[in-house]
Order: structure tokens, then sequence, then C-alpha cells
């Protein structure tokens, strides 16, 4: 009875993890939190499977592996195949250019060490703006998911016959998962590679390790169905307090994923407000059970596993069609969560609900009525003759895929651009700042150097090359004389040579995959040395949304006295696209010494201006960008 209670709480509890995922896929500025929705299923795994193991050891002090090995291989196997076969159909027939490495990716899952694989093998920068993103990158819970369900009984087995107590099996489990979120931050300090952390086994075991510890202290057969009316009202008021920080966690700008808080204990802080949620749902003595028990979380908690599934191919794989995705971002995203829904439900009734009770008598059984030809249930044989096509073509294309070679997109044109002009920014920088550090300012009038730069653009002129682009002579002689620091991401670095060109005294800080909350740092840097020009340009919001929070943080830094410029950004295939560009217009108007450089809008119409991501300037493209960047900066900048 107790078990059966908690099992449609435990629904309500998928369901928040859901919606989280949902939610932050239509808005990753606002939800930034939705990769939390991880942490959430790891607690309920951790959580259910000890409980349930342990519940077998109480009362009859052996358990079935080999029967829970079955039950586990029927109720996640037939989705997980499904979909690694539709999918590789799908990118055969619609999308070759992901059929490198398919093979592997379907093995590694099938045998779940694929988060081992995205370790070794996490897409590049160059990749991901490529129009090269997998449709597989989430399956990585899967496979620690996997790894946990195959280890984690013989743990317990051990612990049940070396331990034996209730109260050391606790502290060991709890200890170890404590361990795991130490480990994730001490990774984190000491720079590992992003990919090891987030995808690693050992660094994600304490959502799974914290869950299982509760399981030993609070097992759901031992809890009271009665308890007094103020025990009750307490064991809500926890949920409430543990809900509301795993909601404040979710909003908070601190857990993006990009920044540090997350792996210093931000993922940890949410599990713990999970583990306490969930103890409190599964208590009998609690009204979270029923305020979680609805027929749409119902729905989505039943429909969970299929939801997660299917999330990713639908993004990769509709975004890919569609050119302009930034012209359109909600009525985009709602197609695709209506298209997640209906695949979901598709794969629940058709493979998760009777694949998971499945034998071979039904087997048996079933292949006779598709089979028989006196037999017309049209329905049987319209699923055989699907499925089998489907199977064929996903087949084909996992067996093509190893002889498939992939795009070395570290090695184009753009990224051996970009890696030779960071070389070149390094020791420009490093010259230039130790210059700095000697001279004294002498700030000057604009008059006098516009008077200046008219005499020596007649005798001495500089950069003709650039006239073409719309730059007057004279303001080629200004912008020599201008000093400027200027921080962006990959986009800047592509065209860092062409601006240094034109600007030789700036300080061009561009790197690939930087947002805006690297921008904090590197000016900080480059205060405390003395050398930050009176006038800044930022080139950040290629790579993901930010808040006027960030931006005002940016701007009281700097202070009223710096002239700042911000380039917008033209990136067609990403959805914050519009919504950064509105950002910066509104901050525009906030702050008198912010300039924002439309290159979005003088960009729009030049689509051979950007490689094939849209995204990037060629060399010609990058011209334009850096003489449009110059014109602005040379006509209000502080000499």
């Amino acid at each position: 009875m107790t078990k059966n209670r908690f099992i449609t709480g435990y629904s309500g509890l998928r369901a928040l993890a859901v919606i989280g995922v949902i939610l932050y896929h239509l808005d990753p500025n606002t939800f930034v939190g939705g990769y939390l929705g991880v942490p959430i299923f790891f607690t309920l795994t951790g959580y259910l499977v000890t409980d349930h193991i342990l519940k077998s050891y109480r009362e009859t002090g052996f358990y079935d592996i080999k029967t829970f090995y079955l039950g586990r291989l029927k109720k996640l196997y037939p989705a997980l195949i499904a979909l690694l076969w539709t999918a590789a159909a799908y990118i055969i027939l619609f999308q070759r250019n992901l059929l490198a490495k398919l093979g592997q990716v379907v093995v590694t899952n099938l045998f779940n060490v694929y988060n081992f694989w995205q370790i070794l093998n996490g897409q590049s920068y160059f990749e991901r703006f490529a129009t090269n993103e997998s449709p597989f990158t989430h399956l990585w819970t899967m496979s620690i998911n996997g790894q946990f369900y195959f280890l984690w009984p013989i743990i317990i087995f051990l612990l049940i016959k070396l331990v034996k107590k209730r109260k050391p099996i606790f502290w060991i489990i709890l200890v170890g998962s404590l361990a795991s979120a130490l480990e994730m931050a001490i990774m984190y300090h000491t720079g590992t590679d992003i990919n090891r952390i987030y995808y690693g086994t050992d660094t994600r075991f304490f959502a799974l390790g914290l869950g299982a510890a509760l399981a030993v202290v609070w097992p759901i057969a031992d809890l009271k169905d009665t308890v007094k009316p103020s025990d009750s009202l307490l064991l809500d008021g926890v949920g409430l307090v543990a809900l509301l920080g795993m909601l404040g966690l979710f909003f908070s700008s601190s857990m993006n994923a990009e920044t540090a808080f997350p792996y210093y204990g931000g993922m940890l802080l949410f599990t713990i407000f999970t583990v306490v949620l969930v103890g409190i749902v599964a208590h009998p003595g609690s009204h979270w059970n029923k305020w979680l028990t609805n027929p749409i979380f119902n729905w989505l908690g039943s429909r969970s596993y299929g939801i997660y599934l299917y999330q990713f191919p639908v993004m990769i794989f509709f975004e890919d069609k569609v050119l302009n995705m930034a012209d359109h971002v909600l009525l985009y995203r709602m197609i695709e969560v209506v298209l997640i829904l209906v695949l979901s439900e598709l794969s629940y009734r058709l493979v998760e609900r009777p694949l998971g009770k499945i034998t071979w008598s039904k087997v048996k059984q079933y292949l006779v009525k598709a089979f028989d030809l006196h037999n017309k249930n049209y329905v049987i044989k319209g699923q055989i003759l699907i499925a089998g096509i489907i199977f064929l073509v996903g087949s084909i294309a996992i067996g093509v895929s190893p002889a498939v070679k992939a795009d070395d997109f570290n090695k184009s044109q753009l990224a051996r651009r970009i890696k030779t002009n960071r070389q070149k920014q390094n020791k420009d920088n490093q010259a230039l700042i130790a210059n700095l550090k000697k001279a004294k300012k002498h700030p000057s009038q604009r008059t006098k150097l516009i008077n200046k730069a008219k005499k020596t653009a007649k005798k001495r002129p500089v950069n003709r090359s650039f006239r073409k682009y719309g730059i007057s002579q004279v303001d080629l002689q200004l912008l020599q004389k201008v000093q400027l620091t200027a921080i962006g991401d990959s986009v800047m670095a592509g065209s860092s040579a062409d601006l240094k060109q034109l600007m030789p005294k700036a300080i061009i800080d561009a790197a690939v995959s930087r947002q805006v909350n690297i921008a904090g740092s590197l000016l900080n840097q480059y205060q405390k040395q003395g050398v930050l020009a009176n006038n800044i340009l930022i080139g950040l919001g290629t790579n993901g949304p930010f808040s006027m929070t960030d931006l005002a943080q940016i701007m009281k830094q700097l202070g009223p006295k710096k002239q700042v410029f911000w380039i917008n950004v033209h990136v067609p295939t990403r959805s914050w696209q519009t919504p950064v560009n509105e950002l910066l217009t509104k901050a525009a108007k906030r702050y008198h010494n912010l300039i924002v450089i439309d290159w979005y809008a003088y960009a729009k119409p030049h689509e051979k201006w950007f490689y094939q991501d849209r995204t990037h300037p060629t060399t010609i493209g990058s011209k334009y960008y850096s003489a449009y960047i110059a014109k602005t900066v040379v006509k209000h900048a502080k000499f």
C-alpha cells in the first residue's frame, strides 16, 4: 500500500524533472538550471533501487539479482534500441553529416559506456557551430544509470554480508557520495577538461549515492501511515523549503553550467534539496504525495523516459531543417515540444509498455499472427513492416558509418585562422602591455588629431585596402592612435588580425567558446595591470544569452568614464540571437557610455560573408566586420 502510494508521487517528481527540461528547452536564458532534471532522476533511481533491494534482504535474506537485471533490460532497452535505430535511419536518409562515428555511439550506448565515449570524443566548439551537434549527447545519463543498475546490487550484497548493520552502511554510502562531489570540485579547480567532470560516473555518483543513503535510513515500508498533525505540518513545511530551494537554484544564474558554482557544490546543494523532497514525498504522513499527484503529472511521469530519450533528436533534426531559428523561436520551440510529446507517447504505447512485460511465448505468438497469411490483423502486419524497414535502414546506417570519414572541424580554415590569430594576439598584447606600462598618458584633443590625420592622410596613407570597405583615409589615420581593450569570442577571434591592423594600439583578447560570465575577470586582469584603455570593445553573446544583471555588473565595473562598444550578434541558427540583441538595445538607452555596434543589421543581407555556420565571417566577411567596427569606434572613441 505504502509502496504503491509513493510510486504516484514518484511520477510527480519525475514530471517535475521533465517540466524543468521542457522549460529550459523553451528559454535557456531564464531557466538556466534545466540540466538539473538529471540529479532528480539519479536521486530517485538511487532511492527506489536501494529501497527495493534492502526490503528483499530484510524480508527474505536474499535478493534475486538475475530477475532485477532482466527487469531493467525489459524496461530500458526496447525504447533505447528503438530510438537508436530510428535516429540512425533518419540520419542516413536526411542528415548524413551525422553518419561518422554513429556505429561507435550505438555500440557504446548498448554497453552502457557512452558517457566514457563522450569524455574521449566530446564535440569541439567548431563542430557545434558547423550544424553537426550530436542527437545522442544526452544519453550519457542512461549509461551511468546502466552502470549503477549493474554494479549496485553487487555492492549492496557485499555491504550486507560484510558490514551488516544499517548505520555503518549508511555512513559508507554517504561518505562515498560526498567524496564524489568533492572530486568534482577538485577536478574543476585543477582545470580538468569539463567533459571529464560533467560526464564522469565517479563525479556524478553523489546524486545516486545520496538517494541510496536515504533509502537506508528512510525505507518506505517503515514509514508510518498515521502521524500527529504537528508532525504532518512539519513534514509539509520541510517539503516546501526543499522545493523552494530546488526552484531557487533552477532559476538562479549562478547555476549556469558555464560558471564554477555548479561544480563547487551547486549541483550537490540541489541534490540535497531533492533528497529531502523525495523523503517527504515518500512519507505517508505528508501531503506532498497527494499534491504531486494529478493527471498531467501522472502522464508526464509515466512518459518521462520517452520524453528524455527523444528531446535531443527532435531538437537537432528539426533545427537542422530550419535555417532561421532565431526568427520564430517560440513557434519552433512549441513545435519541438509537441513532437517530443507525441513521440514519447508512441514510444510508451508501442514499445515501453508492451515490451516491458515481454516473454518468449508472447514474442512467438505475435510473430505467428504477423506472418500468418490468413490472419487479417493488418495493424500487427503494419507494425512489423514499419519496424522491419526502420531496423533495416538503421542497420545500414550503423554498418556504413565506420567507412565515413568525419570532418575535422578543428582543421578548418576558420579554426586555423583563429589559432593563428590567437597566437599573434598573445605576442602582440605582451609587447603592447609592456609599452603601455612604461608610457605616460597624454590625453589628446580630437580636433588636433583630426587636423593632423588630414595632413598625414595625404603624405603617408595607411591601410589603403580598407578604403573599399567604407573607411576614409582620415579615419584610418585616427585609428592608428586609438587605445582600446577588446574582449570577445570566436567571432572576434577570427577577425582579430584585421582589427589589429586597423587599430595597432588595441589589446585584443578573443577566444573560442566564451560567454559573458568571463568578461568581468578578463577586464579585472587588465585593470590590475593598469593597461585597461578608456575605450572598451566587447564582442560576447554568440555562445549564449545573458541577463541585464550580467551586463549591469560589467558596466558598473568599468564605470561611467569608459567608452564602451558592444558588438551585437549575428547567429541566426540560435534562439538567443534576438533576445541578446534586444537586451543590448535596451542597455544602450540605459547607459550613456554604451554604444551598440549593430553588426547584425549590417551583415544580415550578406550571407556570402559567412561560413556554412552563418555565424563566423569568412576572410572577406572579416574585412567588412572589422571595418564596420572600426568606423563606429573611431567616431566615438576617447583619445
